[in-house]
């Protein structure tokens, strides 16, 4: 298998499906339509989407079906909502992002924060709607909005953002790091795979595996954004190299030193690629989607 070959065609499919749902910039509050799609359109490695479908598709789902499209687009706008309130001044106060300047930059604080809150709304407006489609039943719409939910809230990413700013400056013991870790970032990923699972008919204890995996993958992602903003080059990371150092921020990587930071992402990796395998579908692409986190320079 050629995995460049293939991950380039899943994000291409995945780009276009997210691209599609976004809305119109027309009406009086075009304004906040035209921020909203200038942050999902700004490139990206659409991970979270083609993580859903990639686990979607090892599950044997339909990908002729519509459903799964509604909950990748959703997934994907929730993703950069987050990342437009990171990049605030109140937040990391970073002024790049993919290589461009950044919402708040372009439009304004106030129409930045506006076009957050739009994009987490609209997820759930695109998600919604996917039951006309009539393609799963509504236990397990239901199930799929929850998990998209929950992991995008205090008890998931927005629960790690919080402890990530008021901790901020502090020297963060491990058990505070993971705690951050695990909800700020790999609860996205955590919801992305088990969604993709969930659509496609996965048993309770096949869920659990995925999210498990996920959650170690999750971990092993921080880690390395961690190395990278330590150790990368601008021009490919498409952000400000030091900005944790810069914003008083204690991470894995810099309590770990880079050594040990690399070998902890490579352990996560491995025991995630171990509970994967232990499912039994021998699904190349999945595996390798996982071990080509260890390695991404941006």
């Amino acid at each position: 298998m050629d995995f460049k070959a293939e991950f380039d065609k899943a994000r291409s499919e995945a780009e276009d499906i997210v691209l599609s749902y976004l809305p119109k910039e027309e009406g009086l509050q075009k304004t906040v339509m035209s921020s909203m799609n200038y942050s999902v359109d700004s490139g990206g490695k659409r991970l979270r989407p083609v993580l859903m479908m990639s686990v979607y598709k090892m599950f044997g789902g339909n990908t002729e079906n519509k459903t799964i499209r509604a909950f990748m687009a959703a997934q994907e706008y929730i993703h950069t909502y987050s990342l437009i309130h990171d990049d605030l001044p109140a937040m990391d106060n970073d002024e790049l992002r993919r290589g461009r300047k950044t919402n708040h930059v372009v439009f304004g604080e106030a129409m930045a924060i506006l076009a957050g809150d739009s994009l987490l709304n609209y997820a759930y407006e695109t998600a919604i709607k996917s039951y006309a489609y009539g393609e799963v039943s509504g236990d397990i719409l239901i199930k799929a909005i929850d998990i998209l939910a929950t992991k995008a809230g205090i008890y998931g990413m927005v629960g790690g953002q919080v402890v990530d700013v008021e901790t901020e400056g502090k020297d963060n013991d491990y058990e505070t790091l993971d705690f951050i870790y695990r909800l700020k970032t790999s609860a996205l990923i955590e919801s992305s795979m088990m969604i993709g699972a969930v659509l496609a008919g996965a048993s309770k204890d096949e869920i659990k595996n995925i999210e498990l995996i996920a959650n170690k993958v999750g971990i092993a992602f921080q880690i390395q954004d961690d190395i990278l903003d330590i150790e990368g080059d601008e021009a490919t990371f498409g952000k400000p190299i030091g900005s944790d150092a810069k914003n008083g921020k204690v991470t894995m990587a810099g309590k770990l030193g880079t050594d040990k930071a690399h070998e902890a992402v490579a352990s996560l990796t491995g025991e995630a690629v171990a509970i994967l395998d232990s499912l039994g579908y021998n699904d190349e692409f999945v595996k390798e989607l996982l071990l080509s986190l260890i390695n991404r320079k941006k």
